[in-house]
C-alpha cells in the first residue's frame, strides 16, 4: 500500500502550522479548522480509543507524513580529519620550520675549506625528519578521531534502538521504538516522560510539562483542552498524564525545524550550490521559507549563539594541551629572539672585521655572506622547534584511549585520559546500573496482620480483595503494564511506573487479571484524577459507582504517613471497618511503617472512600 492509496485530509504543511501555534492561539486553531481533537482523530483516519490498527497503514503513513527520526549530518571523512589535526598551532611551527629547512638544504653554499660535503648533502634528512613527525602525529591523531566516530555513531544507533514509548496500538498499550512512531499514534504519555513527537492532546489529568528545552521558559506549562492543547517533541513530562494523538514526526517537528537551522540547513545551501536537487518526501519535508520566518529575528539569534557555543566547546583544549601549545609558543619566540641575535651577532662581527678592520669596500660577494648568517639563524630556530613534543604526547595518549577501548570505555576525546588520571572518586547511577530497574511486592500489612511473604488470596477477606483488585487496577496509570513473558518460569516484564508495576505484579501473583478491571474502566469516564506530584506525595482517582446505588468511588495511594494521617477507618480482619485513632496510626508507623523502611524498602499505602 502506497500513500496514494489512502488519502489523509490533512496535509504536512497544514499539521505544521498548527504545531506553530502557541497557547491559547493553538485551540482556536485547532477549534477553527478542524473542530476539535476528535475531528482531527477522524481527518487523521485514527482511533483514540483503538489507535492504528494496520500495519499497512502505518507504512503509508511513513512515507505520507515521514518518519520519526532526524538524519544525521555525514560524518567527517578521513581527510577533514586529518586537515583539523593540521590547525594545532605547534604543527604548524613545525610545517613552516620543515619548509624553511628543505629549501635551504637546496641553497648552494659557498665553498667552506673545513666543511664537509657529505654534511651539505645530508641536510634535506633533517626536514625529512620533521615531515614524517608531522605525518605521524596527522594519521595517528586523524585515525583515532575516525574510529572514535566510528564507534560513538555505533553507539548512538544502539541507544536509539533501545528508546521506546507507550502508545496504542489494535487498543491495547504497547511499546514500540520512538522511531517506528508515525503521524497518527496514540501516545500515552505519563510523569517523566520525554514527548517523542508533536502532538494534540485529546485526554490528560493535571499535565504540566516543561519546555525549556525549546521555549527556554522554566515554569511549567499547564497543558489542558481549553488552554494549551499542543505538545511538543523533546519537551518532559513533569506531573500528570494523558493522551496524545501525533501531529508531526522528525524533521517536521517543532525540534526537528530547529535542528535544521542549526545544522541539516547548512547542509541544503551547500548542496544547493553544487546544483543538487534534493527530493522532498511527501509535501513539504523540506524547510520552507515559510517556516523560516514564523521564528522570530531573536530566537534566530538565539540558534546562532547556541551553535556558536557548541562549535567552541569543540575546541577547547585539556589543561596539558594548552600546557604544551603555551610551552611551543614560549620556545619559538625564545627561539626566534635567539636567532635573530645570532644573526646580528655575525652580521655585526663581519662588519667589524671587514669593513672597520680592513677597512675594504661592500662586494657582491658579501651578499652571499650574509644570506649565510641568514641561513644560520633560520637553523637555530628550526632547531628550537620541540618537533618530538606533540609527537609524544598524540601517541601517549592515543595509546591510553586504546588500552581504554578494551575495557568498553568509550573515549570520545584524547585528553580524558589526563581527565580520568586525576579522578579520585566516580559516582555511579543506581537504578538500572547497580540494581535491575524493577520492583516487587516482597512485604504487606493486610487486615490488620503483618505479612512477610505473599499471603494466599483465599486467606484475605472478601472487601479486602475487592478493594485491592479495583483499587490497584484503577488508580495507576493504564501505561503502566506487567506482561508475563513465561508462564513456566513466571518471568514478569514491567513496564511504565517500577512502583505501580510491583502492585500490578502483585494482583498477577494473586492470579488476578487487572485489565478486565481496566476494561470496564476506561480512562474517559474517570470523573477527577489527581496525579502524584512532590507535593502531595499521592495519587488519587474518582470515579462513578457502576452499582443501582451511584454515588462516587474514590481510591488513594500514596506515601504511608501521608495516607494513614487522611484516614478514619481501617479493615480487619473480618473485612469490617475499625476506628483508625491516632495512637494506632502511629503504633501502625512505628511498627509497621518504619519496619519496612529500616529494611531498605519503600512503603506505600491504600485507602478508598
Amino acid at each position: 500500500m502506497s500513500a496514494d492509496d489512502i488519502k489523509y485530509d490533512c496535509t504536512v504543511d497544514e499539521l505544521v502550522q498548527l504545531m506553530e501555534c502557541r497557547g491559547l492561539d493553538s485551540v482556536s486553531e485547532l477549534r477553527g479548522k478542524y473542530g476539535g481533537p476528535a475531528q482531527l482523530c477522524d481527518r487523521l483516519k485514527t482511533s483514540y480509543n483503538q489507535g492504528l490498527c494496520d500495519e499497512k497503514d502505518i507504512d503509508a503513513r511513513r512515507i505520507y507524513f515521514g518518519s520519526n527520526f532526524i538524519p544525521a549530518k555525514p560524518p567527517k571523512t578521513f581527510l577533514q580529519l586529518a586537515f583539523e589535526a593540521m590547525q594545532d598551532t605547534t604543527l604548524m611551527v613545525l610545517i613552516v620550520a620543515a619548509v624553511i629547512s628543505l629549501g635551504l638544504s637546496f641553497y648552494p653554499k659557498s665553498s667552506q675549506p673545513n666543511g664537509n660535503p657529505s654534511d651539505q648533502k645530508a641536510e634535506w634528512i633533517e626536514a625529512v625528519a620533521i615531515f614524517m613527525a608531522i605525518v605521524v602525529v596527522v594519521l595517528v591523531t586523524a585515525g583515532n578521531n575516525y574510529s572514535k566516530e566510528k564507534q560513538f555513531r555505533g553507539l548512538q544507533s544502539t541507544i536509539e534502538q533501545e528508546q521506546k514509548f507507550t502508545v496504542l496500538r489494535k487498543g491495547k498499550p504497547e511499546q514500540i521504538l520512538v522511531s517506528d512512531i508515525v503521524v497518527g499514534d496514540i501516545c500515552l504519555v505519563k510523569y517523566g516522560d520525554l514527548i517523542p513527537a508533536d502532538g494534540i492532546i485529546i485526554q490528560c489529568n493535571d499535565l504540566k510539562i516543561d519546555e525549556s528545552a525549546l521555549t527556554g521558559e522554566s515554569d511549567l506549562i499547564r497543558k489542558g483542552q481549553d488552554k494549551d492543547i499542543l505538545v511538543l517533541a523533546g519537551t518532559h513530562v513533569m506531573e500528570g498524564s494523558g493522551k496524545v494523538v501525533v501531529t508531526a514526526v522528525g524533521i517536521n517537528s517543532q525540534s526537528g525545524i530547529i535542528m535544521k537551522l542549526l545544522g541539516v540547513a547548512k547542509i541544503a545551501e551547500e548542496d544547493k550550490k553544487k546544483g543538487k536537487k534534493k527530493s522532498t518526501r511527501a509535501e513539504g519535508t523540506e524547510l520552507e521559507s515559510g517556516l523560516v520566518t514564523n521564528h522570530t529575528n531573536e530566537n534566530l539569534e538565539k540558534l546562532k549563539k547556541v551553535k556558536d557555543s557548541a562549535e567552541v566547546g569543540k575546541k577547547e583544549k585539556s589543561v596539558l594541551q594548552a600546557k604544551l601549545t603555551r610551552l611551543a609558543k614560549q620556545i619559538g619566540y625564545a627561539g626566534t629572539i635567539v636567532a635573530v641575535m645570532t644573526v646580528m651577532a655575525l652580521v655585526t662581527r663581519f662588519c667589524i672585521e671587514e669593513f672597520t678592520i680592513k677597512k675594504r669596500s661592500f662586494q657582491v660577494e658579501d651578499i652571499q655572506v650574509l644570506i649565510q648568517y641568514i641561513i644560520i639563524g633560520i637553523t637555530v630556530l628550526v632547531i628550537a622547534v620541540p618537533e618530538g613534543l606533540p609527537l609524544a604526547v598524540t601517541l601517549s595518549l592515543a595509546y591510553s584511549v586504546k588500552k581504554m577501548m578494551r575495557d568498553n570505555n568509550l573515549v570520545r576525546h584524547l585528553y580524558a585520559c589526563e581527565t580520568m588520571g586525576n579522578a579520585t572518586a566516580i559516582c555511579s547511577d543506581k537504578t538500572g546500573t547497580l540494581t535491575t530497574n524493577s520492583m516487587t511486592v516482597v512485604q504487606s500489612y493486610l487486615a490488620g496482620e503483618h505479612y512477610r511473604t505473599t499471603p494466599k488470596w483465599t486467606q484475605l477477606p472478601e472487601l479486602i480483595r475487592h478493594m485491592l483488585l479495583y483499587s490497584i487496577s484503577i488508580n495507576s496509570g493504564y501505561s503502566s503494564q506487567v506482561v508475563v513473558q513465561a508462564k513456566e518460569s513466571h518471568q514478569i516484564k514491567q513496564q511504565g511506573n517500577k512502583t505501580e508495576c510491583a502492585l500490578l505484579g502483585l494482583l498477577v501473583e494473586f492470579g488476578q487479571n487487572y485489565q478486565q478491571i481496566r476494561d470496564l474502566f476506561p480512562e474517559e469516564t474517570f470523573v477527577k484524577v489527581y496525579t502524584f506530584n512532590s507535593v502531595r506525595k499521592s495519587m488519587t482517582t474518582v470515579i462513578k459507582k457502576s452499582d443501582d446505588q451511584g454515588g462516587y468511588r474514590v481510591f488513594s495511594k500514596g506515601a504511608s504517613e501521608v495516607i494513614l494521617q487522611k484516614c478514619k477507618y481501617i479493615l480487619t480482619k473480618d473485612g469490617e471497618p475499625q476506628l483508625l485513632p491516632p495512637k494506632m496510626q502511629k503504633y501502625i508507623i512505628k511498627t509497621v511503617v518504619v519496619a519496612m523502611a529500616a529494611a531498605g524498602l519503600r512503603t506505600i499505602c491504600l485507602a478508598y472512600k
